[in-house]
């Protein structure tokens, strides 16, 4: 059996690191880095940055510094939003909203142009969206409007497409029961 660290093999995980490592140093940018060696390595690359990430954190393990010896790679530590910063941050994107300005624009001018920023403020944001949906409307209502969650917004769309399917399958039962019983009328005759 294969030795394995967090599921790559451990040819895997050299072959990963030595790519981040040429890469970084070749001035490539660590998304960049995630999607070529997915592509390369049929892998997508969310999968290959959750990889690298939890791999850099496994320094209990004499393997991994074994393989990061000499090499400057490191994962930033993370720091999480404040409840203030996550209001600020509600505030300033609904304002934007509330101007007939994108998601994304209203970020930019939150962050400042700060690309890290605005990279965190996008995914904070989205996190919002995605796993408190009802923060997010509480906030629009609070700012006098009312903001769409596009996550539900696709959800509703896909029960909606299903339900059509479903009464178009039973209406297309029912029509052919119907053209039985008539044919089977017709046969009486």
């Amino acid at each position: 059996m294969m030795n394995k660290i967090n599921g790559y093999t451990e040819e895997e995980a050299i072959g990963l690191i030595e790519y981040i490592y040429a890469g970084k140093n070749a001035g490539k940018t660590l998304s960049y880095l995630f999607e070529t060696y997915g592509s390369e390595h049929s892998r997508a690359k969310g999968s290959v940055r959750n990889y690298y990430y939890a791999f850099l954190k496994k320094q209990d393990d004499a393997r991994v510094r074994k393989i990061l010896d000499g090499k400057d790679l490191h994962a930033g530590t993370i720091k999480p939003f404040t409840e203030e910063e996550t209001e600020q941050l509600l505030e300033k994107v609904l304002a934007g909203r509330k101007r007939g300005l994108s998601v994304r624009r209203s970020i930019l001018e939150a962050s400042g142009g700060d690309g890290k920023l605005m990279l965190r403020m996008q995914n904070k944001y989205r996190n919002l969206l995605k796993k408190q949906p009802e923060r997010v409307e509480k906030a629009a209502k609070a700012a006098g409007m009312s903001e769409i969650n596009p996550f539900l917004q696709k959800r509703l769309e896909r029960e909606i497409d299903a339900l059509y399917a479903r009464i178009a399958e039973e209406l297309k039962r029912e029509n052919e029961r119907l053209r039985a019983e008539l044919d089977a009328l017709k046969g009486e005759q």
